[in-house]
């Protein structure tokens, strides 16, 4: 049996939820907009940053407090101007 992969253990209960539905729905931007009950511009932020989620839990990225950085970024709880800033800092530090 295989393991589960790194980017499906990455992805908290409503994303694994909003997968499914969308799945389901074959993909139907329009049908999850109806099932959530919210606009269809609504749906596709969502899913683009399900697919964010998913691209970080990918990268190469190793380095523990630039990948912290980004998920607070995907999930919103610090803007995305303020993370590009906080890696840039970061990176200056780490190069001196």
């Amino acid at each position: 049996m295989q393991p589960i992969p790194e980017w499906i253990l990455a992805l908290d209960e409503e994303d694994l939820k909003f997968a499914k539905n969308f799945i389901l729905a074959s993909g139907s931007l329009k049908e999850i907009a109806t099932l959530y009950g919210v606009t269809y511009p609504t749906v596709r932020l969502r899913l683009d940053r399900l697919i964010q989620k998913i691209g970080l839990s990918e990268s190469a990225e190793t380095d523990s407090y630039i990948m912290l950085v980004k998920r607070l970024a995907i999930n919103e709880k610090i803007d995305y101007d303020t993370a590009k800033l906080l890696i840039s800092e970061y990176r200056k530090e780490k190069k001196q």
